[in-house]
């Protein structure tokens, strides 16, 4: 066997919402913590979250974060790394990321990268630059008086890549969006169009794409909306949160989080809460397909035993 440098290897494990994400990344950590070995040229797998919600402290349920017992003794990062009260952003996620990553593979253990935020993915598999803008506030002031849908005419005019993805009801990023693409003159870079090998000074990169019929999808959407419902879970995560959060703060975080924070306020009954909290998770899976499928490097596959064909090329 030949012996594999697990230095300059990263599998990505991407995909919408409710299609599986977690449960495939950790069976095939498991699978190939086991195989590890001074043999294979890696003593185990280590797992980074790419998901901009899990980052917050106390956003668990909502977010879907994985449990103690779902990580199955799979070291796991970057859940829970920043405080709810101020916003994390790319630039600040990839700094940490990369950082991971280069320490897991120093350790002689192979990353994979687990999520569904498209910029955060990104942002290490083609190591874009990001402008580190400060904020605006004379600019922010006159955004702010505007409405979500002027934003997002804005938006949709200076930089339509980035508007075909953004959460088009969230003011906060699209704030942000409007402020840095003004202040930079630019969109939001492009994807790169090169080989694997290239990415990242160097990086060896697999990326896998769970591909799930939308029927199925939905379905999954639904089972676990009603799991986050039982015993009023998610409701009383959201009054836990909101002792230190603001009703504006907790809706910025988007789907269960603004909808149940609408709910707790009066603003809409409980069954118009769990409807629109359907229909917006199944309209973001829709939303992070479109960023996906603009990168031809991506493997979609539909099961584990297709993941593992294209893992063991890589290793």
């Amino acid at each position: 066997m030949s012996i594999v440098n697990p230095q300059n290897k990263l599998i990505v494990i991407l995909g919408p919402t409710a299609s599986g994400k977690t449960n495939l990344s950790i069976k095939i950590a498991k699978k190939y913590s086991a195989k590890g070995g001074p043999a294979s040229g890696w003593n185990g797998v280590e797992i980074v979250s790419a998901d901009s919600r899990q980052v917050y402290k106390g956003l668990d349920i909502g977010s879907g974060k994985v449990t103690k017992k779902e990580m199955s003794g799979i070291p796991h990062y970057l859940l829970d790394v920043a405080n709810p009260k101020r916003k994390f952003t790319v630039a600040q996620y990839q700094k940490l990321a990369l950082k991971t990553i280069r320490n897991i593979q120093k350790r002689n253990k192979l990353p994979i990268l687990v999520g569904g935020t498209g910029f955060y993915i990104q942002s290490i598999v083609d190591g874009i630059v990001i402008p580190e803008i400060k904020p605006n506030w004379e600019l922010r002031k006159k955004l702010e008086k505007k409405s979500n849908e002027e934003l997002y005419k804005i938006l949709l005019e200076k930089d339509p890549v980035r508007a075909k993805t953004i959460d088009k009801y969230n003011p906060r990023r699209l704030i942000r969006a409007v402020e840095i693409v003004l202040a930079t003159g630019n969109p939001v870079p492009s994807l790169l169009n090169h080989c694997e090998q290239q990415r990242d000074g160097g990086l060896e990169i697999l990326q896998l794409g769970i591909q799930i019929p939308q029927e199925q999808l939905k379905n999954n959407i639904q089972k676990r909306l009603t799991k986050r419902l039982k015993n009023n879970a998610i409701i009383n995560e959201v009054k836990k949160l909101h002792k230190s959060l603001s009703w504006k703060r907790l809706e910025e975080f988007g789907l269960e989080y603004r909808f149940v924070a609408q709910y707790l306020q009066d603003k809409i009954a409980k069954e118009e809460m769990i409807n629109k909290i359907q229909i917006e998770s199944e309209h973001y899976a829709k939303r992070q397909m479109t960023w996906f499928k603009r990168d031809r490097k991506i493997h979609w596959i539909k099961n584990q035993k297709e993941a593992d064909k294209l893992t063991k090329k890589i290793l």
